[in-house]
């Protein structure tokens, strides 16, 4: 099932994310529709923050660089293409270093992006959809995705990392966009 997304300035989306206790079948039925989302509206990774499902829940299926991703942007009229599924549950990241800037969107914030600096390597430990355990060494995008996400597990978007000024025109456009 496709669930609706929240949008920017929406203060569900500022909700901090519970700890998942036990994975049973509504949290598999939870990461099944978000990935039917996500694909469906042409992203690369979404929290379940997003779909006001305040637990800490991420699914990413990002290509390996940003040339692949412009590439997906540019056929995004056809039929997704599912490259390396992951779900994270309750994740954390262990490692972080080297930085670099990156242009970001989100499904939240549509038609908007904006440049941000995050780590370009990091290493995060989290649940599958099975609730086993695992550790993944990320980098470049995927990396960038995953602290993305996991922002929004805690409420913050990456409009947050904006200057006071873009951030004050960003709302205003957003506003007069939801008028009309």
């Amino acid at each position: 099932m496709i669930l609706p997304i929240l949008n920017y300035p929406d203060k569900r989306l500022r909700t901090k994310a519970n700890y998942v206790n036990t994975i049973d079948e509504t949290i598999q039925i939870l990461i099944k529709d978000m990935f039917e989302t996500m694909y469906a509206k042409g992203g690369i990774g979404l929290a379940a923050t997003q779909v006001d499902q305040h637990l800490q829940v991420v699914v990413i299926d990002a290509p390996d660089s940003q040339d692949e991703y412009k590439l997906l942007l540019k056929n995004r009229q056809k039929e997704p293409q599912k490259q390396r599924p992951l779900c994270f549950i309750n994740p954390k990241i262990k490692k972080r270093y080297g930085q670099e800037k990156h242009t970001e969107g989100c499904l939240s914030v549509p038609n908007f992006q904006a440049e941000v600096q995050r780590y370009n390597h990091i290493k995060v430990e989290a649940l599958n959809e099975k609730g086993e355990i695992f550790t993944l060494q990320a980098t470049g995008l995927l990396a960038i995705c995953i602290q993305h996400e996991l922002d929004h597990l805690k409420g913050i978007l990456f409009v947050d990392y904006l200057s006071k000024l873009k951030q004050k025109r960003l709302l205003e456009k957003t506003k007069k966009m939801t008028k009309n």
